[in-house]
């Protein structure tokens, strides 16, 4: 039988409880089905990867697009889904709420909401107002009933705003305006991962790994490990490698590291 949707959200709460996970991030229904099969607990969206995969930039696909692409993925799949939900497509928390109810409607265990702009004069919301973001995201799940997890992302670390006392600033208010797992992208200091963690102590922390092992991440107390975009950039390196190398080389040597066909069509057989 399926996982249920109910299932897989009671599994990726469990999942943060206690402990240290990898949640790598596919970027199709393929690369999904690949992950789980390697035996990963639960996976997340990416917003880079998806958007790349449809000939965009990333931050540049429209909600319907991203609505869509997390129904199959989350259908697909018999682990949670967490989605890279982006800023919750929208500036207002009115908008956002909007935006998130729609997302829990796709299956998704989770969701994480940002509080970047997109301007690079004014990379990140006001405080109050990014606040405000938050709480409507975590009111329009609860007004769902689903039992989906509310990451809050702080991105002062991507987004030119580097200030390590803003971000735990942030990220504390956002798990008292009810974020469920706490998230602040661009860490790269081991000294700033436990500073994070112990600011929202005993919320959960995810990392992006940029670098530091998982043993040192979960020694440092990160719950869960992302990738971000790094799986799909791993990708289209390989394939752009590969096809320089066909049209200035004009040689195929780099087939010979391809995945075999009887391989991959064992993975998707029956599906």
């Amino acid at each position: 039988m399926p996982t249920s949707t109910a299932e897989k959200r009671a599994a990726f709460r469990a999942l943060h409880a206690s402990g240290c996970f990898v949640i790598p991030n596919p970027w199709d229904v393929g690369s999904a089905i690949a992950l789980q099969s390697l035996g990963f607990k639960a996976l997340a969206s990416t917003s880079a990867g998806f958007a790349w995969s449809i000939g965009r930039a990333d931050n540049h696909v429209e909600r319907d697009a991203v609505l869509a692409h997390l129904t199959a993925l989350a259908g697909a799949i018999d682990i949670p889904l967490n989605a890279d939900f982006e800023n919750g497509f929208a500036d207002a928390p009115d908008g956002v709420a909007e935006s998130v109810t729609l997302a829990v409607g796709t299956g998704i265990a989770g969701l994480s909401i940002e509080d970047s702009t997109g301007d690079t004069a004014n990379p990140l919301y006001d405080f109050s107002l990014a606040l405000e973001r938050i709480a409507a995201a975590r009111a329009a799940i609860d007004a769902t009933g689903a039992d989906v997890m509310l990451t809050a992302r702080s991105e002062g670390f991507i987004a030119g705003r580097p200030d390590l006392d803003e971000t735990m600033r942030r990220l504390t208010a956002y798990a008292e305006a009810g974020a469920d797992c706490l998230y602040a992208p661009g860490l790269r200091d081991a000294g700033q991962i436990f500073a994070v963690v112990k600011a929202v102590e005993p919320k959960p922390v995810n990392v992006l790994t940029l670098g530091l092992s998982v043993a040192v991440l979960a020694e440092l107390g990160a719950r869960r490990i992302s990738v971000g975009g790094s799986l799909a950039r791993a990708a289209w390196g390989e394939f752009l490698r590969t096809a320089r190398e066909i049209a200035t080389d004009g040689i195929f040597d780099r087939f010979a590291d391809g995945a075999p066909g009887r391989d991959l069509n064992a993975l998707f057989v029956g599906r």
